[in-house]
């Protein structure tokens, strides 16, 4: 992995790190592409059973798109006659959200700072967000003359509803860690001082958990996004065959009947 973008894994949980806080983690193509490689390993790993995504500095999160990097490439394509650089979105932004939205284990985002553009994106992509009271969302794209990319056009109406998502996307503005929370963006938020410790003790309760069955809410909750009742109830049917036939099953049940914490196996 480059210098911009730190991964490490450590009992099943995978940590990944956003590091140009001198840049207010900005997503130039070195950052882009360490991101998506980190996902996608985090995704593809076994070993894996939760991940941990947050970033340096105590400023930003990450505030999208490095800016300063996107001028000089839109002047080259300009020369050019090439649009290379707006692939960024199919290249790096979708697969990044992908891997995160899709992978078959829980995702935490720890939000120290500003998330702006696609750093909102990837934040939303996660199934669960710390947030710390000093940081802020911003959807930005509009800011820029720009559309929305990194999956907030399908994630964030889902999360705070489309009339809501029509206000922040046509009319960009920082949104607070308690406003945040409100609209149910953060799921939580803690002072800025213990965010680090209390994400991490999220994911790290999540690896140690019965990750067949948070595979399975995952698929379920996407899918049922959109389809009809009748068809999700098929589907449920389906994982809840695949879960109910799960080593982590057997343990959950036995633990119960003898009054015990499970030791959960992950398979």
């Amino acid at each position: 992995m480059a210098d911009t973008v730190l991964y490490e894994v450590s009992d099943g949980l995978a940590t990944i790190t956003l590091n140009r806080p001198e840049a207010m983690n900005a997503l130039n193509i070195e950052t882009k592409v360490a991101l998506r490689d980190a996902v996608r390993s985090a995704a593809a790993d076994d070993t894996v059973r939760a991940v941990l995504l947050t970033a340096a500095g105590e400023r930003a999160f990450c505030v999208g798109q490095d800016l300063k990097e996107h001028i000089g490439l839109l002047a080259a394509d300009r020369e050019t006659g090439s649009d290379r650089t707006m692939s960024t979105v199919r290249e790096h932004y979708n697969p990044i959200v992908r891997a995160l939205a899709e992978a078959r284990k829980p995702v935490v985002a720890a939000v120290n700072g500003v998330a702006a553009g696609a750093g909102f994106g990837f934040a939303l992509a996660a199934d669960y967000r710390v947030v710390a009271d000093t940081a802020a969302f911003n959807t930005s794209f509009a800011g820029v003359a720009l559309t929305a990319d990194s999956g907030v056009s399908w994630t964030l109406p889902r999360v705070v509803g489309p009339g809501r998502a029509a206000d922040l996307l046509l009319f960009p503005r920082s949104i607070g860690a308690r406003e945040a929370y409100e609209l149910g963006i953060a799921n939580r938020v803690v002072p800025a001082a213990d965010l680090r410790a209390e994400a991490e003790q999220t994911a790290r309760a999540l690896a140690e958990g019965p990750t067949v069955a948070y595979a399975a809410l995952k698929e379920a909750m996407a899918y049922g996004l959109t389809h009809s009742l009748s068809e999700t109830l098929e589907k449920e049917d389906e994982l809840q065959s695949r879960a109910g036939s799960s080593q982590d099953h057997a343990i959950a049940v036995r633990a119960f009947v003898d009054k015990e914490k499970p030791r959960y196996l992950g398979k």
